[in-house]
């Protein structure tokens, strides 16, 4: 695994509605993001040796523009675009820096400033990087634009299908993550809906109805990494959280094997869960606290699968044991999750990371769970790139 890697300033913008802000661009995002994670470090901008910067929309070296809000010190930045695991593909590199010895202290940024609606291509004169996942869907399932829900919609009814999962085990999730949603003041929404508000929602793609879905968004996330030796030369042992296994990976030859399941990344996200609990030496049962990639309601049951916390075809079983929220075996996104807290996606990771430091810091307020030891990070971009991480806090 090479040199230990720690979180030691994390830094977050609340997530908006797109354009509801004024005058809200995305440099400003990055400066309010960056300056709080630097200002939790304790750190000025002058002893970062790097930056990973991620975002999906917008022009090529606007890592740069709003890295300059910070500082303009020479350092390498690069820019990243990995879907929507653009925010955790920043932190996989900056961790990487560490791990390699090539930088002690690393800024990774994510922002996205999103145009209203659901998800476009922004260039339709070239092969679309999903062109065979929608190709090999739409031979096993009708077809329905825009793409996003129909693919997240048909692996919920495979599911369904499958193993008898009903409509109303994918609206308690969404039910769950508006009612986590209500104490983080970083939502978009913060509001709770009974299940039958859930349920008769508008029907997006059956079963997933509008509160089901997650929303485009702005807004920034930031977090600062650190070598082993930097952390004891500033004195931050006390608030830094290691990163004890983290693992990316891109689709397998089964994504193509006639599920919808794998269309949507499920192999990628089993392999890249077993990585980490590997590297780790942890299993599902010993984290506390999950923040992982809800973009839809069916995404997060079937990562209960993928992510071992359930058997292949539990999942709607332990959604009715209330193991996922306070009180049960794991807190699945505290919160709110993609579906509450908004989704803008290149910061989507960097927010996940930022939560669960809290969480481990025992700093988050009425979303803190109880007794957090260890904690895990999933986040999936289509097309496709999965990134699991693992946390626990350093030794102190």
């Amino acid at each position: 695994m090479g040199n230990k890697v720690y979180v030691v300033g994390v830094g977050m913008t609340k997530f908006e509605k797109p354009g509801r802000r004024e005058g809200w661009d995305y440099p400003q995002m990055a400066k309010e993001s960056g300056t709080k994670a630097l200002e939790d470090a304790g750190i000025s901008f002058d002893e970062v040796r790097q930056a990973y910067v991620g975002y999906v929309y917008g022009e090529s070296t606007s890592g740069q523009r709003a890295v300059y809000e910070l500082g303009m010190t020479g350092i390498p930045v690069v820019n990243v675009n990995n879907n929507c695991s653009t925010g955790s593909t920043a932190l996989y590199l900056a961790a990487e820096a560490i791990r390699g010895g090539r930088a002690d202290c690393v800024l990774a940024l994510g922002f996205e400033k999103m145009q209203p609606g659901s998800l476009g291509s922004t260039y339709d004169d070239r092969e679309q990087p999903m062109g065979r996942h929608l190709q090999a869907l739409a031979e096993i399932s009708e077809v329905l634009f825009p793409p996003a829900p129909w693919m997240f919609g048909a692996a919920g009814r495979e599911h369904m299908k499958t193993y008898g999962t009903t409509a109303e085990h994918f609206a308690k999730i969404g039910e769950k993550n508006h009612r986590h949603s209500v104490n983080n003041p970083y939502a978009q929404f913060q509001e709770s809906y009974s299940l039958q508000d859930i349920l008769d929602s508008r029907m997006i793609y059956d079963p997933l109805t509008k509160l089901q879905c997650s929303p485009t968004s702005d807004g920034s996330g930031a977090a600062i990494l650190a070598s082993e030796s930097f952390v004891d030369s500033h004195g931050l042992a006390g608030q830094a959280v290691e990163i004890v296994g983290q693992a990316m990976t891109t689709d397998f030859a089964s994504t193509f094997d006639g599920t919808a399941k794998n269309i949507i990344g499920y192999d990628m996200n089993v392999q890249a869960a077993r990585q980490v609990y590997d590297q780790a030496g942890l299993g599902a049962e010993d984290f506390q606290v999950i923040e992982l990639h809800d973009c839809f309601s069916a995404n997060e049951l079937l990562l209960y699968e993928a992510l071992g916390l359930c058997a292949e075809g539990e999942a709607g079983k332990l959604v009715d044991s209330g193991d996922t929220t306070y009180g049960g075996k794991w807190v699945v996104n505290p919160s709110g999750g993609l579906i509450s807290k908004g989704h803008p996606l290149g910061a989507t990771g960097l927010a996940q990371c930022a939560e669960l430091t809290w969480q481990l810091r025992g700093t988050a307020d009425k979303r803190q769970v109880d007794g957090v030891e260890a904690a895990l990070q999933h986040n999936i971009g289509l097309g496709g790139a999965a990134v699991v991480t693992a946390y626990q806090r350093a030794e102190r």
